[in-house]
């Protein structure tokens, strides 16, 4: 069991964030019972790399003088699997709104999709989601989208090192993609299905890994809880 010093020093933790959750209320949630157990009234805990409320899976969370080194963290190579429908298109690029187009697939072969992939593959600029955190003039881009308001959205360059198709079940396709800092997932499905001269909306995404760190060996928000009930319970 970890000291209250071992938290302050600084620790990463492992979290498999659950689903319609926020990054920002899991750490909100390790940060209370870390000072509830303790007794403490302050100690600094942060993420490193937002996931979305809509996705599972790797958090790396870290702790006290650890929170240093989140930017580190943040800028290296992360691992996803997911799901995309191929046919619809929603203004968030993923299930958080309403399907607002729908495309015929009737075109589309299994070659066709494995080709696509190619396209993506290596420094290519991506429009980020207007359903997103990112600011825009102070404001956050999901705040204009959410008001009806129009707002000018800049390319970034990102990096895909690997993008794989793992099951085609039209309109459904599984995948596992491998990249770099600042790449929005959401958008790749989107650009996925302009590719294929269709519309796509992501479905399902789940983050395995960061760097080195594996979801594998990341432990639940539940689990994390427990242990400290379990502390309580042998004292």
């Amino acid at each position: 069991m970890l000291t209250e010093q071992d938290y302050k020093d600084g620790q990463v933790l492992l979290i498999d964030k659950p689903l319609q959750w926020t990054s920002f209320q899991v750490v909100n949630k390790l940060r209370w019972l870390i000072r509830k157990n303790f007794n403490i009234k302050k100690i600094k805990v942060g993420h490193a790399g937002t996931l979305d409320p809509l996705a599972t899976g790797l958090l790396v969370i870290c702790t006290g003088k650890f929170t240093k080194r989140i930017e580190e963290f943040q800028g290296q190579i992360k691992e996803y699997t997911g799901t995309l429908k191929l046919g619809e298109t929603t203004p968030s690029y993923d299930l958080e709104t309403e399907v607002d187009q729908t495309f015929s697939i009737a075109h589309i072969s299994e070659e066709m999709i494995r080709n696509a992939t190619d396209r993506f593959i290596g420094e290519i600029d991506q429009y980020p989601p207007v359903f997103s955190a990112l600011k825009k003039d102070g404001k956050r881009l999901y705040e204009y989208a959410r008001e009806g308001e129009a707002v000018e959205i800049t390319a970034r360059k990102i990096i895909i090192k690997e993008f794989e198709i793992t099951r085609i079940k039209l309109p459904e396709i599984d995948f596992r993609v491998v990249c770099g800092k600042g790449t929005y997932i959401r958008s790749l499905a989107h650009d996925f299905g302009k590719v294929l001269d269709s519309g796509a909306h992501l479905t399902v995404l789940r983050r395995t890994k960061i760097g080195s760190f594996l979801v594998e060996n990341a432990t639940t928000v539940v689990a994390f809880e427990n242990q400290f009930q379990s502390k309580i319970e042998t004292t």
